[in-house]
């Protein structure tokens, strides 16, 4: 994209302040911001037009799940029709892997956290272990794409090489990158975070499956014959993945996609649940549910809104691509910034971000099948530096599953 172009590209949507600075750029400088402007999606600028940030939810009621005490009954049939799936090369996994160890005081990717006390152990290497333990129960490797972000991503991948990929067969490896958006102001105005830079952040953890398909990578997936993607996050260290008997309950189901889930430690801890809205499966976020909500309870004295979300999802894949091809919600959220302000002076102010959101994607399923775990075998998150989700309560579950740290 040339000059010109760009003028016209910013013009068209009233964004030309986005080229102020362009006149005072090195020739490097100028290549990089109209390579910026050339990958814009501008359709967001729509969005904002008619932006409701209320958050506005529809109608919930709670959603069973298999419990506990189910998964064990029907362990064997589970089990055996999960790894049927990943031989057959139905199952493929994508970590999502895109964050900063920032609250951990850490300025790294996240999975390169090291977990360990008397020996090094990195979250990417807790995760690793895991998968590899599924693909040796099944005898197949099962495929992982790892999401990463401009920011990590080549820190991500020099990381793995240097450790070898923690024993795992690296040809079944895949890295991209999750796809940016642009920021605005008040006023719809695109944000620069410098001269010669557009202010971009991740579209959200809902924008995983459209930027594979960016990345080129959908098909490769179609060809290998994948039916199921199984996704989870980086930041929980007991995060079992490819789990057959989860997989295998999800597809004697007949459910479009399935959701790991815990029982509530309380009922004003703070995870997302699974339930129904408006009769379609979806997550209530713990900050919109109401008292009643959070403490109503069932008639054997359980609570109503019972099962946690964990972030491990299992997806149909031709489901995701109606998803996609269908455009998913963007959600507008006002977050402080570092950037310029209108003289062109290096600021902390607050702007409207977009992102697209996996409760979304579940909401946009026919069905969701609601799996119950043990949450101190699976569900040892690390988000904070201390208190609770913390290193100190992840180190604590690993010593309590046996895993040497």
């Amino acid at each position: 994209m040339n000059y010109s172009e760009a003028l016209e590209k910013l013009n068209s949507c009233g964004q030309e302040h986005v080229l102020k600075y362009y006149g005072e750029l090195s020739e490097e400088s100028q290549k990089s911001l109209l390579s910026q402007i050339e990958k814009l999606d501008m359709s967001l600028l729509n969005c904002f037009s008619k932006k409701d940030i209320s958050g506005k939810r529809g109608n919930f009621k709670p959603l069973g799940a298999v419990t506990i005490d189910e998964v064990k009954q029907r362990y064997s049939e589970f089990s055996e029709t999960g790894i049927n799936a990943i031989k057959n090369g139905k199952v493929a996994t994508v970590l999502l892997a895109g964050g900063q160890g920032t609250r951990l005081g850490f300025e790294h990717p996240k999975g390169m956290f090291n977990i360990g006390l008397n020996r090094e152990l990195y979250i990417f290497e807790c995760l690793m272990n895991n998968i590899k333990s599924t693909a040796e129960k099944s005898g197949a490797w099962i495929p992982l794409y790892i999401m990463t972000s401009e920011t990590n991503n080549a820190e991500t991948v020099e990381f793995f090489e240097k450790h070898d990929y923690f024993g795992y067969n690296k040809d079944y490896v895949t890295f991209f990158i999750q796809d940016m958006a642009f920021a605005v102001d008040e006023n719809g105005k695109i944000i620069l975070e410098d001269k010669d830079k557009i202010f971009l952040s991740p579209n959200g953890n809902g924008g995983w499956f459209s930027s594979i398909a960016k990345a080129g990578l959908l098909g490769e997936i179609k060809n290998k014959g994948i039916e199921w993607i199984n996704v989870f996050a980086v930041d929980n260290v007991l995060q079992q993945i490819a789990d057959p008997a989860f997989i295998g309950s999800v597809i004697c189901s007949e459910c479009e996609s399935g959701g790991k889930v815990v029982s509530k430690a309380s009922p004003d801890e703070k995870v997302g649940v699974l339930c129904l809205e408006n009769d379609k499966p979806s997550i209530v976020e713990y900050y919109e549910m109401t008292d009643e909500m959070r403490n109503g309870r069932e008639p054997d004295g359980s609570l109503s809104y019972r099962y946690g979300v964990i972030l491990n999802y299992l997806f149909r894949t031709d489901r995701l691509e109606e998803i996609m091809n269908n455009e998913m919600p963007v959600h507008i959220v006002k977050k402080k910034v570092n950037c310029l302000d209108e003289s062109g002076n290096p600021v902390n102010r607050e702007v409207y971000k977009f992102e697209t959101l996996v409760l979304d994607m579940i909401h946009m399923q026919k069905s969701c099948l609601s799996y119950e775990v043990e949450r101190n075998r699976e569900f040892a998150p690390v988000k904070n530096a201390e208190g609770v989700d913390s290193v100190d309560t992840a180190r604590n579950l690993l010593i309590e599953n046996g895993i040497e740290i």
